[in-house]
């Protein structure tokens, strides 16, 4: 097998949640890859950050900041993108948020957040890209999912819920659109060392059970998401799609 069939020369990226986290880590794989950048968030200052990293790497790169929750912004940054670059061959739904809470304390607004978040914000930016894919018999729709859209925890109502409906919503994408060549998959992380699991590494009684839980011991390294969004981005997964690759330390394996 020739090996440029993992390269991404020539090709555009849009990434959401690309200003921190596992969002840059992905960012920074597809740029080691050859592809040039449009990310996403709503913090300017950390979007700067991350695309002067990407320009470093030797790929253009533009951020666009945007609110995933809002259609009409929604649909603008996808023509900004399209205006900058020309072309949407790759799509990176990354952006999430997450409320610990029993489900009895889960309140009303705090569903809402997590739920509209994690799972009509990747239904809104998909649907805004998708025509363009369609035009184009082109395109690669990668979705963040997480080991709790398939297993259960104590106080992860609505991020279960939310990573659970994005497993669904990849699969039923990708049947819709494999006739245009377009696949649709899906990336679950187990806990990464990120800013959004900080919380549960200042807490020795959890932190010490994902360990314990985890076979290989540890929490994920953001960087060893590079690899396998690069696989699904490039032509390497062309006839792999609705699929939910874990990435989890063996996690889910018992």
């Amino acid at each position: 097998m020739d090996l440029k069939v993992f390269s991404l020369e020539g090709k555009v990226a849009l990434v959401t949640g690309a200003s921190k986290g596992l969002g840059r880590a992905m960012s920074r794989g597809l740029a080691k890859a050859g592809a040039d950048l449009a990310l996403v968030a709503r913090n300017e200052e950390d979007l700067r950050d991350t695309q002067a990293e990407m320009e470093s790497l030797g790929q253009k790169a533009r951020f666009f900041t945007s609110d995933i929750l809002e259609r009409n912004r929604v649909q603008e940054t996808v023509s900004q993108v399209l205006n900058e670059f020309g072309k949407i061959d790759i799509l990176v739904n990354n952006a999430g948020v997450n409320v610990r809470k029993p489900a009895l304390e889960l309140t009303e607004q705090e569903w809402d957040w997590v739920i509209d978040t994690n799972l009509k914000g990747y239904f809104l930016m998909t649907q805004a890209v998708a025509p363009h894919m369609i035009a184009n018999k082109y395109g690669k729709i990668i979705n963040m999912a997480s080991i709790l859209g398939t297993i259960a925890l104590p106080s992860q109502l609505a991020y279960c819920s939310s990573k659970g409906g994005i497993m669904q919503m990849t699969k039923v994408m990708a049947v819709e659109w494999a006739q245009h060549n377009i696949t649709v998959n899906a990336i679950g992380p187990t806990y990464f060392d990120t800013p959004l699991v900080q919380p549960v590494k200042n807490d020795p009684e959890r932190y010490q059970f994902i360990v314990n839980r985890t076979p290989m011991g540890r929490f994920g390294r953001p960087e060893e998401l590079e690899g396998v969004v690069v696989f699904l981005a490039s032509s390497a997964s062309d006839f792999i799609t609705g699929q939910t690759i874990f990435v989890d330390g063996g996690w889910t394996v018992y």
